[in-house]
């Protein structure tokens, strides 16, 4: 699988065009596109590691995956479902009085989180790290 096919295949499971890959890049909303084997390029057009390290970012994924140096799509191991419920539990221990939040603010964090997570942003990370498909329904089974 080329450089190419592999960011186009990732690109489709994450929900992207290319051309969103490029944009959130910072990258010229084409130049993926010049990796395609071509027959000019047969091997396509090879990226600086700069740009290769953004689409990596953008994709969630290492480099050695995009190169083919390794199947493992993430380096990190596999997504983690969110769950804002222990997001507010864990964040007790690092109040300066190291007690429990209060009830009031316990409420204020969930409702923090809970209004990120349905964000436009939100929604972008929970089909990257958090077992959600593309229309917001779990598919880790947690």
């Amino acid at each position: 699988m080329t450089l190419f096919e592999r960011v186009k295949k990732i690109a489709k499971k994450n929900g992207f065009s290319l051309a969103e890959v490029a944009r959130r890049a910072n990258i010229g909303e084409k130049s993926i596109y010049t990796w395609k084997p071509s027959k000019t390029y047969p091997n396509g057009v090879n990226p600086s590691r700069d740009v290769l390290d953004k689409v990596a970012d953008v994709l969630s994924v290492s480099t050695d995956y995009l190169l083919g140096k390794t199947d493992e799509e993430n380096t990190e191991g596999d997504p983690k479902h969110i769950d804002v419920d222990d997001i507010v539990n864990s964040v007790a221990p690092l109040t300066q009085r190291d007690h429990a939040l209060s009830d009031e603010d316990q409420a204020a964090i969930r409702a923090l989180v809970k209004t990120y997570l349905e964000s436009k942003e939100g929604q972008d990370r929970l089909r990257k790290y958090g077992g959600y498909d593309n229309n917001g329904k779990k598919t880790d089974g947690k």
